[in-house]
This record gives structure tokens, sequence and C-alpha cells, in this order.
């Protein structure tokens, strides 16, 4: 495998995120800056979608060749969830999203029992964390859509503002460096955490063991001084199958290569927590022909 940068042909890809103000076209920025870094030829365009419930038929009819999809968007379509399964395959690992809400630290909200009935924005209608929500909820034995008053964003970043001007009571979300919980823990009145407890994450995992105990590390958003405990899943940048196993092997080389900068956005997007997260599978076959020509998977 040549050298990225130096003898490769170009290649144009278009990468599928999701809508302004979300997390996801911000990871979009630093994966395409890693990738392009490692390896110039790759020239990457971002799209903004609707999320990852868009994501996936673009990627099956072709409109995309990569793109990011939420942890529980990838087990439905995988295993066949409410559609029939489809063969996408895994380039990398992104970052693990333990799902939580955030409210005004003035606010009286502190635990989810707290919330019901009250009005709630979910997230963007197409996004992964809306279904992440709706999965946490019916581990609980509710219903995100009527036991609360559910809220669906044309854009994701619209949530923070409702937070802090008291139209919702609160913002559903998820992430490494999520922007909806960083605008609101950022803002004068500050934000505070509501999420699972310890039983009710217990319940959640019986219910749906898909999903995994995560943590979200202390310090990870302003004021936030300890570990928060909750459940999620990882969310994954996925290719069309069709894409050709060459171009995949470069990406998966570039991003191998990117492990030494990463920055706070792709802290997560390892070979390691790739490996750890999906079976091998689920990957690529170009992927894997990166992996085991690098020595990183037998």
């Amino acid at each position: 495998m040549t050298t990225p940068g130096s003898t490769q042909d170009t290649a144009k890809l278009r990468l599928g995120t999701a809508t302004p103000g979300g997390g996801f076209p911000v990871y979009g920025a630093a994966f395409i800056a890693a990738v392009q870094g490692a390896d110039p030829a790759l020239a990457i365009e971002a799209v903004n979608t609707k999320g990852s419930t868009e994501n996936v038929p673009m990627l099956e009819e072709k409109r995309l060749d990569i793109a990011l999809v939420q942890g529980e968007v990838v087990h439905e379509v995988l295993t066949g969830v409410g559609r029939p399964r489809v063969d996408l395959k895994i380039i990398t690992a992104m970052y693990s999203t333990p799902g939580m809400f955030v409210v005004r630290a003035d606010s009286p909200y502190r635990t989810i029992a707290d919330l019901k009935g009250m009005p709630i924005a979910w997230g963007a209608a197409g996004s992964g964390l809306v279904i992440l929500g709706r999965y946490v909820m019916d581990g609980l034995g509710l219903d995100a859509a009527k036991d609360f008053q559910p809220v669906y964003l044309e854009r994701a970043g619209d949530g923070p503002a409702m937070v802090l001007d008291g139209r919702v009571a609160a913002l559903w979300g998820g992430g490494a460096g999520w922007p909806g919980f960083r605008t609101v823990t950022s803002s004068p009145q500050g934000g505070r955490f509501v999420a699972p407890n310890a039983a009710e994450i217990g319940g959640i995992l019986a219910r749906h063991p898909f999903l995994k105990p995560i943590s979200q590390p202390a310090g990870s958003f302003p004021g936030q001084s300890a570990a928060i405990p909750s459940v999620g899943s990882w969310s994954f940048v996925m290719v069309r199958p069709s894409l050709a196993e060459a171009i995949v092997a470069r990406l998966a080389q570039a991003l191998h290569r990117a492990e030494d900068r990463p920055g706070p956005q792709l802290a997560e997007t390892t070979t390691k927590n790739t490996l750890a997260a999906a079976t091998p599978s689920m990957l690529h076959p170009g992927v894997l022909a990166y992996y085991r020509q690098a020595g990183l998977h037998p």
C-alpha cells in the first residue's frame, strides 16, 4: 500500500452528517481534516442531511459514499428491526454516546420521573439520538411520545435556546463534546444533567441488551465535576458496500495514522475501539484488509 498522498489516485467521496448545530457535522469536519491530512488525494465533501435515518437510505441509493450513523440505527439496520436488513458496512467507530438530558441549573428537575409530562426536545426528527431516547424510555416503561410533551427540531442547534428560555424543560442528547450540552452548560444560566440511576440502568439493559453501560467522563462539559453513568451505544462511520475496497483501505489507513493527533472529536476514533465495538463481519473488507496488512488484526 503506497504512502497516503504520494502516488494515490484522487477519489471524490460524499460524507453524510446531519442538521447544523448537532454533533455529527462537527465530527464530520474533524473526520475530513484527519483523513485529508494523511491522504490529501481523498477529497471528501460533507453533506448536511436529516441525520442517521436519512443517511442509511442515501447510502443504499448510492447518493452518499460514507455516512455517520447513530448506534441504535446501526442495530436496527443490521438486524432488520422494523425494516429489511441492509448490507451496509462499518469503516470505524466514532464515539460512545451515553444518553441523558440537560436542564437549566436553576430548574427543579433532578430525575427522569420529574420530567414526565414536561415538554422535552428529543432532537432533530431524523436523528439517531431520538431513537436512543425511545429505547431508553421504553426500558423504563415509558413512551417518549406519550409520557412527555415531545418536541422534534428542524435543526439540532435549536434545542439549547429552547432549554435556556424555558420553552422546553430538557434537551436529550449525548456524545463527546456534544454541542447542545456544551451550549447549555456554557451559558450564564448554566446546566445540569439528568440521567438514569443505577436501578434504572439495570432495567434498561435487561430490556434492551444491545445497549451498553457508558459513562460521561468528569469534566466533559463546563460545571460537570463527576462522571455520569448512563446507557448508550457507539456511533459509526458506515459505507456503501460497493465502494471500492482499495478506497476503503485508504480511509482506514488514514484514520489509523491520524490516531497520533486525534483532537477532541476523534479521541475515541481508534482501531482498538472499532475492533471492540464491531465484529469483523460488520467491517468493510477494505478495512479488514488494511488491518491485516498493518498487523492490527489477525
